[in-house]
């Protein structure tokens, strides 16, 4: 973990946060600054940085996140409504924080993107 890292030190728990999910590979918890009614992070235990930085061992970890994130929405209600999973990288998409992490969002429409 990185010691000055606001995810890692969540993860350490020097920080509060509305943990909904946590296991051994990843945490998931509320956004502090939400852009929807529903915005969670599923966050790896590990300091990981960015997508290239993933190295083929850590494939299962990106598979993990995914299904986190399905399990997220679920409980959070917007499974059957509609939900989208992002993972912003570098400072062009708008990465606010340098480890890896994915954005569960819903509860309103979205609108297309892409």
């Amino acid at each position: 973990m990185a010691e000055d890292c606001i995810f890692c030190r969540i993860i350490r728990g020097e920080i509060p946060s509305d943990t909904l999910h946590r296991d051994d590979e990843v945490i998931a918890i509320r956004d502090i600054n939400p852009r929807a009614p529903t915005h969670a992070l599923v966050i790896p235990l590990e300091h990981v940085t960015y997508l290239d930085t993933v190295s083929p061992e850590q494939e299962t970890l990106l598979g993990h996140m995914l299904l986190v994130g399905k399990d997220v929405a679920r409980s959070e209600g917007v499974l059957e409504s509609g939900y989208r999973l992002s993972i912003n990288q570098g400072p062009d998409s708008g990465q606010l924080v340098p480890h890896l992490h994915m954005h569960v969002l819903g509860g309103r429409g979205l609108g297309a993107e892409g």
